[in-house]
């Protein structure tokens, strides 16, 4: 699994291509597709803090606590 910096950099990269591509007058359908792929990329990395930084921030809970909101941390991010 990509480490939260590596997540960043590949986003980075893609907002370059992006950028890149727009300076070179790409066509729109092309341009629209590497954007998706950015949002997706931005909204794993959105869900793997929100998961990390949730369960940091439970340290001293019950086990059985972490383990309820650990459920419902991937619920709310598999609908995300």
């Amino acid at each position: 699994m990509k480490t939260t910096e590596q997540l960043i950099n590949n986003i980075i990269g893609q907002l370059e291509g992006v950028k890149k591509m727009l300076q070179e007058k790409k066509d729109c359908e092309d341009i629209v597709v590497q954007l998706k792929a950015s949002k997706s990329a931005i909204n794993n990395l959105m869900d793997k803090i929100l998961e990390e930084q949730s369960l940091e921030c439970l340290r001293g809970s019950s086990k059985k606590d972490k383990e309820r909101i650990r459920k419902l941390l991937k619920e709310i991010i598999k609908n995300n």
